[in-house]
């Protein structure tokens, strides 16, 4: 058994011209580049819908709106501002 091994390892394995031509093909637990390219813009346009929808339907809240709302150029200083006078205002 021993001197079979010696032989094996001495011969290179045949590998044919006509099969497959096999090459390394790098990954991150089983996810390839070429997956990957084409994974993330979905994922990117599934979490700006998430990112959209948390924040609208957490604008009501007044901390969120006067912390991150408001601080929005353009768009959160005219329109995220509350106008409604203390005693008429619930929060």
């Amino acid at each position: 058994m021993f001197a079979t091994s010696i032989l094996r390892s001495a011969y290179p394995a045949y590998k044919s011209p006509y099969g497959p031509k096999y090459q390394y093909q790098p990954h991150i637990d089983g996810i390839t580049p070429k997956q990957l390219y084409r994974i993330l813009p979905q994922a990117a346009a599934w979490t700006g819908v998430a990112l959209f929808a948390v924040v609208y339907y957490a604008s009501g809240i007044p901390r969120l709106r006067r912390d991150v709302l408001q601080r929005i150029p353009y768009l959160g200083e005219r329109y995220f501002v509350n106008e409604i006078p203390a005693s008429d205002n619930p929060f």
